[in-house]
């Protein structure tokens, strides 16, 4: 279970001093919840998570290749997780703002769907 912040200023000290630097203009982060109620609106007290790292790679490589993304940094959390505990963080830097939303949105969509395997605890 990995209960460690991820380290948010290299992440972006490693970005800005990038030899792709210059071409940024934009940096976007995701910080996804454990919430305290499903979709069906019944109450959750926490969930179990775990990913598949190997598809973890493959993803952050697609998404590296979309349009404008430049630079892409994912952390998730693993392991037993209560109401309010972060379950990932995302951080995508590209060149203009629409790359880098259709990137964020393209890139949480697949590890939400391709990635992580989540069971909430009712």
């Amino acid at each position: 279970m990995d209960r460690a912040q991820p380290p948010f200023q290299t992440w972006l000290d490693e970005i800005k001093s990038s030899p792709d630097c210059s071409r940024i203009g934009m940096l976007l982060m995701h910080n996804g919840i454990v919430r305290g109620t499903a979709r069906d609106g019944s109450v959750v007290q926490g969930m179990d998570l775990s990913y598949d790292r190997n598809r973890l790679e493959q993803v952050v490589a697609g998404a590296c290749s979309m349009p404008g993304v430049i630079a892409v940094r994912v952390w998730i959390n693993e392991g037993r997780l209560a109401v309010g505990d972060d379950i990932m963080y995302v951080l995508v830097a590209g060149d203009i703002r629409d790359h880098v939303f259709n990137g964020l949105k393209e890139l949480v969509r697949r590890i939400k769907t391709e990635v992580v395997s989540e069971w909430e605890i009712r």
